[in-house]
């Protein structure tokens, strides 16, 4: 059953936004060059949007179990200094930067789309899945974008977190 009606309060709090990759920062494709070069396709609203979380003091980082250059140049342009790549256990990554970060589960949100994820999903204080997650990831997360994977589903997460804190002032 969705988590969808308890997470707003939670919003408040988030101090750490981790993401998955593959189908939440791109659309889960993976395009071959007719030189055999990897392509990935990048939303730059998602972009600016991590920008501006992190000018308002939250740390983003990726937690992805691929490794690909144009990741890291991507978290390279945008500022992200937690990139894990290759990742066989999420989860561990997870408790690392929870502790790295000195944050309880209720302070993090993240973002992911498949079954790898599920774990981290279950028990952070946001949990978010693009439009086109599996279906046991929709089921397990409070929030489901409007949008998919690639589409801009970071930049709507973003933006909840941030109206959150802004009507937290008021």
């Amino acid at each position: 059953m969705p988590r969808r009606t308890s997470y707003r309060q939670n919003l408040k709090r988030i101090r750490l936004l981790l993401l998955d990759v593959d189908g939440v920062l791109t659309d889960g494709g993976i395009y071959l060059s007719g030189d055999g070069d990897e392509m990935k396709k990048f939303n730059i609203r998602d972009g600016y949007g991590i920008a501006k979380i992190q000018r308002a003091g939250v740390a983003v980082g990726i937690i992805t179990g691929r490794t690909s250059p144009l990741v890291k140049r991507r978290a390279e342009e945008l500022g992200i200094r937690e990139l894990h790549q290759g990742v066989e256990d999420k989860m561990e990554t997870y408790r690392r930067l929870k502790q790295k970060y000195d944050l309880e589960d209720a302070s993090i949100a993240y973002i992911g789309d498949d079954e790898p994820d599920l774990d981290i999903l279950r028990i952070v204080g946001f949990s978010a899945a693009p439009l086109d997650a599996a279906e046991p990831v929709r089921k397990a997360v409070h929030y489901v974008c409007a949008v998919k994977g690639g589409e801009g589903a970071v930049r709507e997460v973003i933006d909840l977190i941030l109206e959150s804190r802004a009507h937290g002032k008021r």
